[in-house]
């Protein structure tokens, strides 16, 4: 019996890849960026947990999400930052609350820029 707890306890916690580990890949970012830049003590433990989607805390989330944002942030040039669109953790993580999965990206073009310009 204490298996098929266990067993449906660990199902109910890892919710398979996110949302966010393809936005990473896309924006080409790793987890090092988002530990580093983040100014709340956040690990590269958390940030893996997060990408592989372990059922974090809405805490957790948001503060994974800051860190997103700003790594993105420090990327951009001003006329960027004008139409930057800052993302919101039901964005990123498929188990939150208002997750869309038919969101689209309103950063594409931003997306696309910084990678033309990486290519330079």
């Amino acid at each position: 019996m204490s298996n098929d707890a266990d067993r449906a306890d660990m199902e109910d916690r890892d919710l398979g890849v996110q949302p966010l580990d393809r936005m990473m890949d896309e924006w080409a970012m790793t987890n090092h960026e988002l530990v580093e830049v983040s100014t709340e003590q956040l690990t590269h433990k958390q940030v893996q947990k997060a990408r592989n989607g372990r059922r974090l805390t809405l805490k957790m989330m948001q503060k994974v999400t800051r860190a997103f944002n700003v790594t993105i942030w420090f990327k951009l040039t001003n006329e960027q930052k004008e139409a930057y669109y800052e993302y919101l953790h039901r964005e990123l993580f498929s188990y939150a609350k208002g997750y869309d999965a038919d969101w689209k990206d309103p950063n594409v073009e931003i997306q696309a820029e910084l990678a033309s310009q990486d290519k330079a």
